[in-house]
């Protein structure tokens, strides 16, 4: 892959070089920010208990309503009760059936009730609250999510009807695509289709870590052609005599299921696609599904920041309640601001899903984004709230103790942290180098279904993808620790133009991946700008959010200078990509009373 063949004028840039001049300085006297009156604070994570769904149509807030309501009258003490006895969630999916929650929500329009449609923008609600409650309801709507993708992408009318319908019954589906032995290798399955003299097939083969695959009323399955060797995707229904059950791979309220197809018929109108758009088929489901794993992370560390800033806030040592300590008002300041960017950054791509088409490609940078990045920034807030609350975070009545375990999840799923960077590492030279024009995108709230998702085309090109000038929406903020971002970011450029890495260091995913996380930090920083600016926020935030990017992106500057591999220009600019954050001491108190310390007692799930 030659990952950077560029060229650019680099003049200005190499100036970064020398050293740092006064308006870099490092501390910011009283009133250097405009910070909002406590009374116009705006507060971006969920709060059940009195968020109003403003923005959704009657319906769909009735909806969500509801399923919080749902897990509040369980309680916690329910919800914990369940998760450690592993017990199958029968209650929810006996819920959802009655309240039709997927059907109106996963059935795209045209093929179901009036209100139902595929609409991103509240699936993102529904999906940030079933992680909040926990994983395992999250993922059962999640994998039901893959599971639709091939349907709905595919031209088989029959099968669309069958899963309408299906959807309306109340069921839940699966999606077939991972191996025991290849994993997500989908260039290797073993799942054979042979052809029968009267035009039909036999299945055979397994499939590894399948949720919902103990009961879904339809299982998405990716196999190839006996006789052509093409791939192929085709449905089955799990309560087929020729469908066998073979295990549960984990230990856990969920189904994940091994599970073989001995002999299983199917017939013409079982197909959903052969070839080249089967192989498609696989990967644009895996575009919709992916950019939720971000949302279950923000719902998750939600509820466990509410539960340890409760903890901490009323828990005396030392003749000091534990939040009156230093260094806990910013282990909690800091987790509250990584997880009030998680959410900017997912609300913000979800617009760019939202108004995607053949000649706007730029989701398929944001969507892994919202996979990669947000879900490991869910790790980082944990593990910052579990520095704070210490033992209490493994006792078993706590909603954190599950938190710590579900949050390691979402990283891992729907391709790795590192394959997820090796796609988005492709974007980089035109994001830098080659920026398109676009008409600036409004925040996508309507209620519409969003048919471009089940229509996305060809997997191929993405090299070729556009994207706006990031520097538009960064210029708009002069903001200390934006603009110390933006000279690291300028660094960056003079490293790719003048020292980019050479032939063994694109072969050195270990060198790759440093330098992606440089990159992503410059994608993510951009969409939370541009969300902050619609949202009006808080100077004093948004610059509080900065001065963690620039001590991340010092992290990540220092790890790649110190590579074996690291030539000695590379050496030079990455060492001067490491910058302290600008200091202002009344900005931090001001984010730690009207933010971090203001949640304490705003939400405790009941017993």
């Amino acid at each position: 892959m030659k990952l950077l063949d560029l060229t650019q004028d680099f003049r200005g840039l190499a100036g970064d070089l020398l050293p740092d001049n006064v308006r870099f300085g490092e501390i910011f006297g009283k009133g250097a920010l405009k910070q909002v009156p406590p009374g116009q604070v705006k507060h971006i994570p969920l709060n059940p208990r009195i968020e109003t769904y403003e923005n959704l149509d009657a319906r769909s807030r009735t909806l969500v309503k509801k399923t919080i309501d749902f897990f509040e009258k369980r309680g916690k003490q329910q919800l914990k009760e369940d998760d450690h006895n592993r017990t199958w969630y029968q209650d929810f999916l006996d819920f959802q059936a009655k309240e039709k929650l997927f059907a109106t929500f996963l059935t795209p329009s045209g093929y179901g009730a009036k209100d139902a449609r595929w609409d991103t923008y509240r699936n993102c609600a529904l999906n940030e609250v079933l992680g909040f409650y926990g994983l395992a309801y999250w993922y059962t709507w999640q994998v039901s999510i893959l599971g639709l993708g091939p349907i709905w992408i595919s031209d088989n009318e029959a099968v669309k009807k069958r899963a309408a319908k299906m959807l309306k019954e109340g069921g839940i589906f699966a999606f077939g695509l991972s191996e025991k032995e290849h994993g997500a290798d989908i260039y290797a399955t073993d799942m054979i289709l042979s052809p029968q003299e009267d035009g039909s097939f036999r299945a055979n083969g397994g499939k590894y870590y399948i949720g919902n695959g103990n009961q879904a009323a339809l299982v998405s399955v990716f196999g190839r052609r006996e006789d052509t060797n093409e791939y192929v995707f085709f449905v089955v229904e799990s309560q087929h005599k020729n469908y066998e059950l073979v295990k549960n791979v984990v230990s856990s309220q969920n189904y994940v299921a091994e599970f073989r197809l001995n002999d299983y018929p199917v017939r013409e109108e079982d197909i959903l696609a052969t070839g080249q758009d089967a192989w498609d088929m696989a990967l644009n489901t895996i575009n919709i599904g992916k950019f939720n794993l971000g949302w279950a992370s923000i719902g998750i560390a939600t509820h466990a920041y509410y539960e340890a800033i409760n903890h901490a806030s009323h828990r005396w040592l030392f003749d000091h309640y534990v939040t009156d300590f230093v260094h806990i008002k910013q282990l909690f300041t800091e987790a509250y601001t990584r997880l009030t960017a998680m959410k900017l950054f997912a609300q913000r791509a979800t617009d760019y899903v939202r108004v995607a088409s053949p000649e706007d490609r730029r989701y398929l940078l944001f969507t892994p984004m919202v996979k990669m990045k947000v879900t490991t920034q869910g790790e980082e807030v944990i593990n910052e709230l579990w520095d704070v609350i210490a033992a209490k975070g493994f006792e078993k009545n706590m909603y954190f103790e599950t938190a710590v375990k579900d949050i390691r999840a979402l990283p891992k799923l729907e391709g790795t942290v590192h394959v997820n960077m090796a796609l988005i590492l492709k974007f980089m030279p035109n994001y830098f180098f080659k920026p398109g024009e676009f008409e600036e995108v409004a925040p996508q709230t309507e209620p519409r279904n969003d048919d471009f998702l089940f229509n996305q085309g060809a997997t191929r090109g993405l090299g070729k993808t556009r994207f706006h000038d990031y520097q538009r929406i960064y210029d708009q903020f002069d903001l200390p620790n934006v603009n110390r971002l933006k000279k690291q970011i300028r660094l960056l450029k003079l490293l790719l133009m003048t020292a980019k890495p050479n032939e063994e260091q694109q072969k050195d995913f270990d060198f790759l991946l440093n330098l992606g996380e440089l990159f992503t930090l410059v994608v993510y920083g951009q969409l939370i700008l541009e969300n902050a600016h619609i949202q009006q926020l808080d100077n004093a935030l948004v610059d509080q959010i900065f001065d963690v990017f620039v001590r991340d992106f010092s992290k990540y500057a220092l790890e790649l200078a110190q590579k074996p591999s690291a030539t000695v220009l590379q050496q030079k600019i990455t060492r001067r990509m490491i910058q302290r954050p600008a200091v202002d001491h009344d900005r931090q108190q001001h984010v730690w009373e009207n933010y971090a310390y203001a949640q304490r007692d705003q939400y405790e799930m009941k017993d």
